[in-house]
């Protein structure tokens, strides 16, 4: 059994000449070096051997011989597509003419040797095509495979983009239909509250406030998950987009929390790009929002930057607010992370997971860099298409 397996991983070397003497030497030539030698001794018996087993390293064909020479041999094995890969080596004692070489190499051979062969040259000759073969049969094996894996690995990518689809389709039919009952349980808290009036304790109103915060922070909880689950599901056409405009419509959406807050934000010139308006509103609002609220005793100061590069657009959106350790630099990106409790900052942990969704929609990246009690810088890129920005106007006051 291992004799047999050994054979077959010898290369294989097939030598047709109708003068047994010549094969007989041929094989006394390359007889040391482990090959897998197949006699034929005409070109007929040559193409029945080839046609039942084509996995030759090589051909040696006699050119000179009765009925069909190795030229019309070679010719019938280029015409065969399962057989014209095998390279052939000519040899001959007599066609040594210019004319008769150059027609063996149009008939498709890698060589042309002249008898008497040298024994060195033909060992030489016949070891770089054994090894060109087992290289490219390794190569042939290696494509198959990397074949295989990349279908494989169309399949998982095909099979997890529709468990995304259907888990994004499933939180939005959720949070949808729990809106309704929600709004039910607060509906009758309220109508309780003004039918029994003063009849309640001091407990019993205290009881319904945790009815109606908890109520009030579900549906919060609701409103983010339909707001995370709609990106990506819905028709987000990209435009283009002036994020200078952006910035100033978030502002304006901002007015009351900034003036409250005491806020100044500082906006350096910003780019055009290729995007969704309504999701740069919401990654910026939000952004914006979060450094407003996560302050400290001083006025927050906020300032927005922007520098590009032939491929992308670098955001960043810095504030001197109360930091974020190191440890969670990471995990604030992720669906309901929260740093704090619910009663020190409003929030349900939706945000920055609904920002880093945004992002990649349009496939780029998130990251912050922060220190406690000095500030965040909250980067995002934003890779640029091949398609030419219009220039944009200046904003009307």
């Amino acid at each position: 059994m291992e004799d047999r397996m050994e054979l077959e991983h010898q290369a294989k070397i097939l030598i047709v000449d109708d003068n047994q003497g010549n094969l007989f030497s041929l094989e006394i030539v390359l007889a040391n070096e482990h090959y897998q030698i197949v006699r034929a001794t005409s070109g007929k018996e040559a193409l029945r051997i080839l046609l039942k087993e084509q996995d030759f390293s090589l051909l040696l064909i006699d050119v000179n011989m009765p009925i069909m020479d190795g030229f019309e041999t070679t010719e019938l094995i280029r015409q065969n597509e399962k057989l014209r890969h095998i390279p052939v080596i000519f040899l001959t004692a007599y066609f040594a003419t210019p004319e008769h070489i150059f027609r063996g190499y149009q008939t498709g051979a890698v060589d042309y040797m002249l008898k008497p062969l040298v024994p060195e040259i033909l060992r030489a000759k016949v070891a770089i095509f054994v090894d060109l073969h087992r290289k490219n049969k390794e190569l042939s094996i290696q494509r198959k495979k990397l074949l295989h894996f990349n279908k494989s690995l169309k399949q998982y990518s095909d099979g997890l983009i529709q468990i995304n689809q259907e888990l994004e389709k499933f939180a939005y039919v959720v949070s949808h239909d729990m809106q309704e009952p929600l709004r039910t349980i607060t509906s009758y808290i309220r109508l309780l509250e003004k039918n029994l009036g003063n009849k309640l304790d001091g407990e019993s109103k205290e009881f319904m406030d945790f009815i109606l915060n908890a109520s009030q922070r579900m549906r919060s909880i609701i409103i983010g998950l339909l707001e995370y689950a709609r990106i990506g599901t819905q028709d987000e056409t990209f435009e283009t987009v002036d994020c200078d405009v952006v910035i100033k419509d978030v502002l304006d959406n901002l007015e009351e929390v900034i003036q409250d807050s005491g806020a100044r934000i500082e906006v350096e010139h910003m780019p055009v790009i290729q995007g969704n308006y309504t999701l740069f509103v919401q990654l910026f609002q939000n952004l914006i929002g979060n450094a407003i609220k996560f302050r400290r005793e001083q006025a927050p100061v906020i300032r927005i930057s922007c520098t590009s590069t032939d491929d992308q657009d670098l955001f960043s959106v810095k504030d001197n607010g109360i930091g974020i350790e190191k440890e969670y630099e990471h995990k604030i990106f992720e669906i309901f992370q929260r740093l704090h409790n619910p009663g020190e900052y409003v929030g349900v942990g939706l945000g920055l997971a609904i920002c880093k969704k945004i992002v990649e929609r349009h496939h780029g990246k998130i990251w912050m860099t922060s220190e406690p009690n000095n500030g965040t810088t909250f980067s995002f890129t934003i890779q640029k298409t091949t398609e030419p920005v219009p220039e944009k106007a200046e904003l009307q006051e």
